[in-house]
């Protein structure tokens, strides 16, 4: 391999905006991530619904209307 072309690791402080913050090994000192493992909804069984300009009470009347025919 060759000398002096890889990076530097160093101890790095990650901060989710969950407030979950833990420590690994990076090349910069901080990582700053909207999710993370503790906020995830995969890992936690919780699902967030984001409604963007009312299609999911748009696809809910839907399912409604469908469901009363």
């Amino acid at each position: 391999m060759k000398q002096g072309i890889h990076p530097d690791y160093k101890t790095s402080t990650v901060h989710c905006a969950c407030g979950n913050t833990f420590e690994t090994m990076a090349t910069v000192e901080a990582v700053h991530l909207d999710i993370c493992a503790v906020c995830h909804p995969f890992y936690t069984g919780k699902q967030r619904l984001v409604d963007t300009a009312g299609r999911v009470d748009r696809f809910n009347k839907m399912y409604e209307k469908a469901a009363t025919q």
